[in-house]
């Protein structure tokens, strides 16, 4: 027990700091998504409901005009909420889209990730740092938080070693927070209960975190769930291009497909189509990538393969998960609002922790003066 005491405490002390800004930049990105929805509405509802949506390869005629001339559209989003604009996805710049109004046609603006978002997921992912070194290494920012997600591991572990109680009356009292017993007793509570309540999100956020920091760990964590890391090809996939006469058949067939496969699961959450691909997305519990795969004829539209998502390829389920648990998404807003708690209460583990050992060392300074 000693022995875990010591490293509890001297692993805590140099990356107690780190840990917070992880924990608590971690909890801020959990509802980025509804934050940006909320402060940039005219993107994501449309205006009035209309009676019928505009054809697909109309819709992105008229998008076209009003993209940048060296992007293109790859690929379109649809939900199932017929409030909800058109999402058309570009080549340039990378991960960008437009949003559409499917009933009038007007093109609403293009999204973009709010300041507050994007200072925060640099600090929570490389402390501000550069993603990459200039080498080609590994930058100090994510060297330093990856190392640091490490050693929180430890401290959960060790810290869950010591709170380990030896009898019944012992673990009540370890389970409960005084919230009327004065300040001190409440950090104490927070620190040692609260860190028991949130141990298993904590340790689930940290091991799913580090596949981002080292290629070594995420490929070790890959052959656990019995599968191989897929690397992205670096290699720019064929860029479809709107205004190109003989490319736009591509888009001819889209509204078919997007049709087809509605009627084929009327249950989808949304549906997304690019150049001979489609995917078809379900709201449940669980993987939030998890989809049904199609391949279609991009000349005709005739669906050409199936693949459910209990056949799809098993590293493509394993970062499904990965992504779903470390962003809390796995269960809805519920399980979204137990990773911000969770998240808030890791954050304030090495704030606590520091303030009694302090407390212990101003106490011993005062007995050593004192004698």
């Amino acid at each position: 027990m000693k022995l875990f005491r010591k490293l509890h405490l001297w692993l805590s002390v140099p990356f107690g700091l780190v840990i917070t800004i992880l924990c608590f930049t971690g909890a801020i990105l959990v509802f980025e998504r509804e934050v940006t929805e909320l402060s940039q509405p005219h993107l994501y509802k449309v205006k009035a409901l209309g009676e019928e949506a505009m054809p697909l390869e109309e819709l992105i005629s008229l998008a076209s005009e009003h993209i940048a001339p060296d992007a293109a559209i790859t690929g379109v989003t649809i939900t199932d909420d017929p409030k909800r604009t058109y999402q058309l996805h570009l080549s340039n710049p990378q991960r960008a889209s437009i949003y559409v109004d499917q009933y009038s046609g007007e093109v609403l603006g293009q999204s973009k990730r709010l300041p507050l978002f994007s200072t925060t997921l640099k600090l929570h992912r490389w402390l501000m740092g550069s993603p990459r070194a200039e080498d080609g290494g590994i930058a100090i920012g994510k060297l330093i938080v990856g190392i640091s997600t490490i050693m929180f591991v430890f401290v959960l572990i060790s810290g869950a070693v010591i709170w380990w109680p030896r009898n019944r009356q012992m673990l009540k009292n370890r389970l409960s927070i005084k919230w009327s017993k004065g300040c001190k007793r409440l950090l104490y509570d927070l620190h040692v209960a609260g860190g028991i309540y949130a141990i298993v999100v904590l340790l689930a956020l940290s091991l799913t975190g580090l596949t981002w920091s080292f290629s070594w760990y995420r490929g070790g964590f890959y052959k656990v769930f019995g599968s191989e890391v897929v690397e992205r090809s670096k290699s720019k996939s064929k860029s479809i291009t709107a205004g190109a006469q003989s490319e736009a058949v591509e888009f001819a067939k889209w509204q078919s497909v997007y049709e087809e496969l509605a009627a084929r699961d009327s249950s989808y959450a949304k549906i997304t189509i690019s150049n001979g691909t489609a995917q078809q997305y379900h709201d449940k519990w669980g993987n939030q990538r998890a989809a049904d795969s199609y391949t279609f004829e991009p000349a005709t539209g005739e669906i050409i393969k199936h693949i459910p998502y209990a056949q799809s390829d098993k590293a493509k389920k394993i970062g499904g998960w990965i992504h779903s648990i470390h962003l809390g998404t796995w269960g809805g807003i519920f399980s979204r609002i137990v990773t911000f708690l969770a998240a808030l209460l890791g954050a304030s583990l090495p704030l606590t922790g520091y303030y009694f050992w302090f407390k212990r060392l101003y106490k011993r300074h005062s007995a050593k003066r004192e004698g």
